[in-house]
């Protein structure tokens, strides 16, 4: 449910730069939403399409680019995708620590069309 405040701020900074660049549309927006990030892409997309219809941004594309959480092995430095059940390093074998890469939400690109 929280992704309802998240889309809706998502259009109004889209709303924005569009009325600052004298914007005529708004064809596609970008997001980077991390799996871990706690916003479901399914959400935003659903809520995307209600809250923008009779906006500066209704009938723009929405791409959303999905982040895969990595760990970090404290041994080695290797960046890795956790496999299900281990968090072992696929190089050398240590437990790796958790990252803040998959936890992003942003918007990544904005693009429009002038008149």
């Amino acid at each position: 449910m929280h992704e309802y405040p998240a889309t809706l701020q998502i259009i109004k900074i889209a709303t924005e730069h569009g009325r600052l660049h004298q914007a005529k549309r708004i064809t596609k927006i970008t997001l980077v939403v991390g799996e871990k990030s706690g916003f479901l892409s399914d959400s935003i997309e659903m809520y995307f399409k209600i809250i923008a219809e009779g906006t500066p941004v209704e009938g723009a594309a929405l791409e959303i680019l999905s982040v895969k959480p990595l760990l970090n092995c404290p041994n080695c430095s290797e960046l890795f995708a956790r496999k299900p059940y281990s968090f072992a390093c696929p190089k050398c074998g240590q437990d790796g620590n958790p990252t803040e890469i998959g936890k992003e939400f942003y918007v990544k690109n904005i693009e429009i069309e002038t008149a």
